[in-house]
């Protein structure tokens, strides 16, 4: 994070909420040459790498002694600012100019070394730009929970994917109002297609909209489930991926609730 800029905005919005979640204080360090690091007791000024910094960072500020646990590498990394779902490759879409989830899709597909990518989203929009522009690819192995009939209007439950691909997605559209025993119901869907088809890699898009209380949206999920669907795919990827998980924060208009899905995703990813 860069201080003064637009990160560090979002950082102390997200301290302010952590702060809340945790009935702590959360301190924001901005010394000239240590950017903008999160912390509750301690500030730590040089970790090991970009990835981890976001990781570390967050989960100090939820429990400090996570922080030792994690494994100082880039087999996993929780990017929150990220999770673009709605551009497509010649247009914007949404609030999104460029996909970075299908960039990063693309990129490991090009290198040839991985051929099965899952592609998880329980952003409350469906992430169409994902689902379109690899609807026919047999290796992005694609799931979506999704709140009915708001914007995009798409990612119906027979949108199965089309060719080779048929099958190898999963379109759960969830009604305005669904809770955290409704989310429990389809991700048990999920884990099973996830499972079915071997990911080398995972991407999760964990848009904090699905949360009780944003104002575009109205699903009713808690930070609970947050906490089940990292846990659930780091697990998943302990098993098929070498530990390869990359989250992406996604939506969400209520800070209080970004501050606190996120949170609960990195404890997740921390804790499975």
């Amino acid at each position: 994070f860069a201080p003064g800029g637009g990160t560090d905005l979002i950082a102390r919005t997200l301290a302010v909420g952590m702060g809340k979640e945790l009935g702590q204080p959360v301190i924001i360090d901005n010394k000239p040459g240590a950017g903008t690091i999160i912390g509750t007791d301690s500030v730590a000024k040089s970790p090991p790498d970009g990835y981890t910094i976001v990781i570390a960072t967050f989960a100090h500020a939820i429990n400090p002694s996570l922080v030792p646990k994690l494994p100082y590498n880039n087999e996993t990394a929780f990017v929150p600012i990220a999770g673009l779902h709605h551009a497509r490759r010649d247009t914007a879409g949404g609030f999104c100019i460029f996909n970075d989830a299908g960039i990063v899709i693309e990129q490991l597909f090009s290198r040839g070394k991985i051929h099965r990518i899952a592609y998880v989203d329980i952003d409350a929009h469906h992430g169409d730009g994902v689902f379109y522009d690899f609807e026919s690819h047999p290796g992005l192995i694609f799931a979506d929970m999704h709140q009915q009939y708001i914007y995009p209007g798409t990612g119906d439950a027979h949108e199965t994917g089309v060719g080779a691909a048929a099958g190898v997605k999963l379109n759960l559209p969830m009604r305005a109002g669904s809770n955290d025993e409704d989310f429990d119901r389809a991700w048990g869907r999920v884990v099973e297609h996830l499972r079915a088809h071997k990911p080398e890699f995972i991407i999760l898009q964990c848009g904090a909209d699905s949360i009780a209380g944003d104002p575009l949206t109205g699903m009713e999920y808690t930070p609970v489930s947050f906490t089940r669907a990292a846990r659930d795919l780091a697990a998943i990827a302990r098993e098929f991926s070498g530990g390869r998980l990359l989250a992406l924060g996604g939506g969400g208009y209520n800070l209080s609730n970004i501050a606190a899905g996120w949170n609960n995703v990195v404890q997740g990813l921390v804790e499975a």
